[in-house]
């Protein structure tokens, strides 16, 4: 079976895998939720993003891997779990930035992700192999971040969730 077919059905069935357990039994819990609270817990994975650096590790991945795709996703990823950090402290301090700051890194993160994505198939076309162990971070890490975006992004634009900020600019709990 071909390369990219074999990723490209990975980061499918990941998507919908990882989709449907979010339907099922997070995305419930999450409703229950403040909205700083539940943007805590959608903040947390983006905190280990750092393990993008492998992308520049030699041996992790091939030799044949082009830095015009592993500098950006590696870096990317890095601001992206050092923003994740940031805001995780500043939603815990209801910060009046917080909010912004998440907003922030959900435009950075999804960026970042889909910048990879596009870069590894279109962009400078990786070749065969060149992802080496780091295989599983577009076909397995990258689907559940997206994901994880995306509740982000519905949660930060829902007016009534939105209407319950308080004076300070956070998120009050409930």
């Amino acid at each position: 079976m071909d390369d990219k077919l074999i990723v490209g059905i990975s980061v499918l069935f990941c998507f919908v895998a990882f989709g449907r357990v979010f339907q099922l039994y997070i995305w419930p819990r999450l409703q229950d939720l403040s909205p700083d609270d539940a943007l805590k817990i959608l903040v947390a994975p983006h905190m280990f993003r750092f393990v993008g650096l492998s992308f520049l590790a030699p041996g992790v991945v091939s030799p044949d891997m082009v830095p015009a795709f592993a500098n950006p996703a590696a870096y990317g990823d890095l601001a992206a779990a050092v923003m994740a950090v940031i805001a995780s402290f500043a939603l815990t301090a209801r910060a009046s930035w917080a909010l912004g700051f998440v907003w922030l890194l959900n435009i950075e993160g999804t960026s970042d992700c889909l910048l990879a994505y596009y870069q590894g198939v279109v962009g400078v076309g990786l070749p065969p192999g060149a992802l080496g162990t780091t295989f599983y971070i577009p076909t397995l890490i990258v689907p559940p971040l997206l994901v994880t975006h995306l509740a982000m992004y519905r949660i930060l634009s829902d007016p009534r969730r939105v209407a319950e900020a308080s004076p300070q600019g956070g998120m009050p709990s409930r």
